[in-house]
């Protein structure tokens, strides 16, 4: 994907790729393995420098994740 917006910061390359994780937090939580912090990535096709963003995360979510798990 090219964006003019985003460039890499450390080679200048103009594609990047998408992504997301989640990851669980801590307490209880961590305790019931719930996903409750999720990032989105972008990361350089050319040299794979990745910039990590929080996202907002969503209860119901939270509660899928923890019946699918």
């Amino acid at each position: 994907m090219q964006h003019d917006k985003w460039k890499c910061p450390k080679c200048k390359n103009l594609e990047f790729e998408t992504g997301q994780f989640a990851a669980t937090g801590g307490g209880i939580s961590k305790f019931f393995n719930l996903q409750n912090k999720k990032f989105s990535t972008v990361t350089c096709t050319r040299c794979k420098y990745t910039e990590i963003y929080q996202a907002s995360t969503s209860g119901l979510g939270n509660v899928f994740d923890f019946l699918s798990g």
